[in-house]
C-alpha cells in the first residue's frame, strides 16, 4: 500500500497538494527501512514508543519533561537521555533556551526527543565580532583551505592554512590552549538505533574553520534515525552530518541557515567524511527541507549512500554548490525547487549514478542537468508533490512548527529532593503514592515531572 508522505490530520496542519493528502506526523523514507534495495526489509521506527504530542493517554512508557534552569544543561540532558528507563524526553522551552557547554553524547537506542513551546538548544560558546575582526585583520578569508598549515602553540598540527591561523588566533584571544570551544555542538549520535528527534531549534556558535563539532552528527553506525521539523542554524563545522557507517536516516521538514554570527565554512550537510567510507551505508532521505540564508555548500555533499532528495526548497543565493554527489553515491532528485538567484545548484564529480526526474525546477537554468548511470530507485513507495507547490508548502511548514502548549498527562511536583534513581510515583504534595517504573522522576532544580 502506498505510503502518502504528507496526509495531515492533526495539529491543525491541513495541507492539500495536487489532491494528495499528506501526513507530517508519520515517519517515512529510509528511516523505515533496513535495506537500500529490498522493499520488504522494513524497520518499525518508534523511538521511545511515541513521537507525537500531546502524549497519548494510553502510552505506557516513561515520559520526562525538562525545562531550562538558565545554566549549563549539558549534563542534565545527557544523563536524562542515557537513563535506560526514560523513553520520551520532552524539552519544554517555556522557561527559556537550553544552554549546553559542549556536545551531548547519545549512545542509547530507542529514544524520542521532542521539543515543545519553542524549545531551543544553544551552544554556550559563540563567535564574537571581535574574533571575526581579528581573523579579517590576519587575512584568513584569503588563505588556503586545502594546504599549508603548521603547528599550533599547544603542539597540535594542522594541515590547512586557514584553519591553522584561525585556531592560533582563537587560542591567543581566549587563552584556551585546550581549545574546548571546538566541542561546541549539540547532539552526537554514536552507534544509536531507533532515534527520533522532532520540533527543536538548534543554535550553534557560528560556522568557523577550526575542525569543530556539528550541531548534530550521526557516527559509528547510528541507524534508523528520524530528524523531523527541526531548525538548524550556525553549526560550527556542519549543521547535520552523517558519517562512519551510519545508515537509514530521514531528515524531513527541517530548515538550515546561517546568520551574521558565522564566519567561514558554511558547509551545512556532509554525508560520508572521506572517499574511503565503507560502501553500502549512509542511505538517507532528505524531504521537504529548506536550505536558506547563508548556506554555501553541502546541501548535501554525499559519498557512498543512496540519497533521495524529495521536494526540498533552495533559496540560498549565497551558494557556491548545493547538491553535490561524490564518490560511490547514488542520488534520486525528485520535485525540488531552486529559487531565482541560486546559480550554483549542482555539481557532480565521481558519483555512481544520479537520476533527475522531470519534476524539478531550477529558476536559473533552462532545462535540467543530465542524469548519470542507471536509474536510481528507493526501496519504499512515495508520492512527490509537484515542484510548483514546494516553495509555499515548505516555507509554511518546515522548521520547529509543531508541538506547542503545556505538557499534558504529566504531573509537576515541587520541593522534592534528588529522586533521579527512584522508581516511585509521588502526588502533588510530594508524598509517595505507589511504586511504578512507569513513573520515573527526573529533577529539574526542585521540580520533578512524572507521567
Amino acid at each position: 500500500m502506498k505510503r502518502h508522505l504528507i496526509s495531515l490530520a492533526a495539529m491543525a496542519l491541513s495541507l492539500t497538494v495536487a489532491a494528495t493528502d499528506y501526513d507530517q506526523q508519520k515517519p517515512f523514507g529510509f528511516c523505515t527501512r533496513s535495506s537500500r534495495t529490498d522493499a520488504t526489509s522494513t524497520f518499525d521506527i518508534t523511538g521511545g514508543g511515541c513521537y507525537t504530542y500531546p502524549i497519548p493517554e494510553d502510552f505506557t512508557g516513561t515520559v520526562v519533561v525538562l525545562k531550562s534552569n538558565g545554566e549549563d544543561m549539558k549534563s542534565t540532558i545527557e544523563s536524562t537521555i542515557k537513563n535506560g528507563t526514560n523513553k520520551v524526553i520532552i524539552l519544554d522551552g517555556s522557561d527559556g533556551d537550553f544552554i549546553v557547554s559542549s556536545t551531548i553524547s547519545i549512545t542509547s537506542s530507542n529514544k524520542t526527543i521532542l521539543g515543545i513551546n519553542n524549545a531551543r538548544i544553544c551552544t554556550k560558546w559563540y563567535v564574537t565580532q571581535e574574533m571575526k575582526d581579528a581573523l579579517d585583520a590576519a587575512g584568513v578569508p584569503s588563505m588556503s583551505t586545502s594546504g599549508g598549515g603548521g603547528t599550533l602553540p599547544n603542539g597540535q598540527k594542522v594541515d590547512e592554512e586557514a584553519e591553522f591561523n584561525t585556531r592560533k588566533i582563537l587560542i591567543q584571544m581566549t587563552g584556551d590552549s585546550n581549545e574546548g570551544y571546538r566541542k561546541s555542538g549539540i547532539f552526537s549520535l554514536s552507534g544509536s538505533k531507533n532515534i527520533i528527534i522532532r520540533n527543536i531549534t538548534f543554535v550553534g556558535p557560528g560556522s568557523i574553520d577550526v575542525g569543530g563539532h556539528d550541531l548534530i552528527s550521526s557516527t559509528n553506525g547510528a541507524k534508523n534515525v528520524w530528524v523531523d521539523h527541526c531548525a538548524f542554524m550556525d553549526g560550527m563545522d556542519g549543521n547535520f552530518d552523517i558519517t562512519q557507517k551510519s545508515d537509514f536516516h530521514t531528515v524531513s521538514w527541517c530548515t538550515f541557515s546561517y546568520t551574521d554570527r558565522s564566519y567561514m565554512h558554511q558547509n551545512t550537510n556532509l554525508i560520508g567524511s572521506s572517499d574511503s567510507e565503507s560502501v553500502g551505508f549512509l542511505n538517507t532521505t532528505f524531504a521537504f527541507n529548506w536550505w536558506g540564508t547563508g548556506c554555501k555548500q553541502r546541501m548535501p555533499m554525499a559519498r557512498v549512500g543512496k540519497i533521495h532528495m524529495l521536494n526540498n526548497y533552495f533559496s540560498c543565493t549565497t551558494a557556491s554548490n548545493c547538491i553535490n554527489p561524490r564518490k560511490n553515491s547514488e542520488f534520486l532528485i525528485d520535485g525540488n525547487y531552486f529559487e531565482k538567484g541560486v546559480k550554483k545548484y549542482y555539481s557532480e564529480n565521481d558519483s555512481k549514478a544520479v537520476t533527475w526526474t522531470e519534476n524539478n525546477y531550477i529558476a536559473e537554468k533552462s532545462g535540467l542537468p543530465a542524469s548519470k548511470g542507471s536509474t536510481v530507485t528507493v526501496p519504499y513507495e512515495y508520492t512527490a508533490a509537484p515542484y510548483a507547490d514546494v516553495p509555499t508548502m515548505v516555507q509554511e511548514h518546515a522548521g520547529a512548527t509543531i508541538f506547542t502548549g503545556e505538557p499534558t498527562g504529566i504531573q509537576e511536583i515541587h520541593d522534592v529532593t534528588d529522586c533521579r534513581n527512584s522508581h516511585h510515583v509521588y502526588n502533588l504534595s510530594g508524598q509517595r503514592v505507589s511504586s511504578n517504573s512507569k513513573g520515573l522522576l527526573i529533577i529539574n532544580g526542585k521540580k520533578v515531572f512524572i507521567r
